[in-house]
């Protein structure tokens, strides 16, 4: 039986490339949450208006890669400081949060972010938030597998703003 993940960390086409590569993972599907308006367009969540933030559902089989593993990459796949390091230009779309489904993903998130906390990785502090998941809108089509759709299959390296 399969998990779900929900997480953001700027652009979530970005996210999705690196996720799909990943053993374990059976789906993946970009989209909008956290915010206050039903059915968010990518130009409203862009015009920082509905409070949400890109996001990427990741579906994958417990038995191969676990809670824990899916969050360790988000960490490796974005720049869980919201860029203070690099980026010219932010927009809350971006931010970066874990939307937990239960109480169990809830416990692990806490301590994949305290481990982070204390390993030094990072320059800037980690500004991750955990909350739990709200409706998760699908973006529309054309975001869908938009590397493969535009012949960006070597999205290697991290994502970020």
């Amino acid at each position: 039986m399969s998990q779900t993940a929900i997480v953001a960390g700027g652009c979530f086409w970005g996210l999705e490339s690196r996720f799909q590569k990943m053993a374990g993972v059976i789906d993946t599907e970009v989209g909008y949450t956290g915010g206050h308006l039903e059915n968010p367009t990518y130009r409203q969540v862009c015009q920082d208006v509905t409070g949400h933030v890109e996001a990427v559902k990741i579906e994958f089989d417990p038995t191969v890669v676990t809670y824990q593993e899916i969050l360790e990459a988000f960490f490796e796949y974005h720049d869980p400081t919201l860029c203070e390091s690099n980026c010219i230009s932010h927009s809350s779309q971006y931010g970066s949060a874990i939307f937990t489904l239960d109480d169990d993903q809830e416990r692990i998130a806490e301590d994949v972010i305290n481990q982070i906390l204390t390993s030094d990785v990072f320059d800037y502090p980690v500004s991750t938030i955990i909350q739990p998941a709200d409706i998760f809108y699908p973006a529309e089509e054309y975001h869908q597998d938009y590397y493969k759709k535009h012949n960006l299959l070597d999205v290697d390296e991290t994502c970020g703003c």
